[in-house]
């Protein structure tokens, strides 16, 4: 009678274990993000008004096409040295993005960059 009980104890701890270890170990969905809550601000604090019209006279990044657009080539520039030519924002005029706003850029792609 003691074996099957200690099996079953085993059996019991074995399975709590499982459990526990699965749980830990789901990844969370990222939040969906949106252009207009999420995305959009940054633009605004960073890159304006040199890329918002009427008085940009750099690449519109004002909109949600432009910026779909032009995604790819914004994650480039932002993330390259603050010495690079092609570093944006140019000559630290703006705020840059910071390590968790390029983050939520790159999420924002991956989620196919939901309006």
């Amino acid at each position: 009678m003691k074996k099957v009980l200690f099996v079953f104890v085993c059996f019991a701890f074995v399975a709590i274990l499982s459990q526990c270890s699965s749980s830990r170990n789901t990844a969370k969905a990222a939040p969906a993000l949106s252009f207009e809550k999420d995305i959009l601000p940054m633009f605004r604090t960073s890159c304006a008004p040199c890329h918002f019209p009427p008085d940009g006279r750099k690449e519109p990044l004002n909109n949600y096409d432009a910026v779909k657009k032009n995604i790819t080539e914004v994650l480039i520039r932002v993330k390259l040295p603050a010495s690079d030519n092609k570093y944006m924002p140019f000559k630290s005029k703006k705020p840059a993005f910071s390590d968790s706003l390029v983050r939520v850029l790159e999420q924002w792609q991956a989620q196919n960059m939901p309006q």
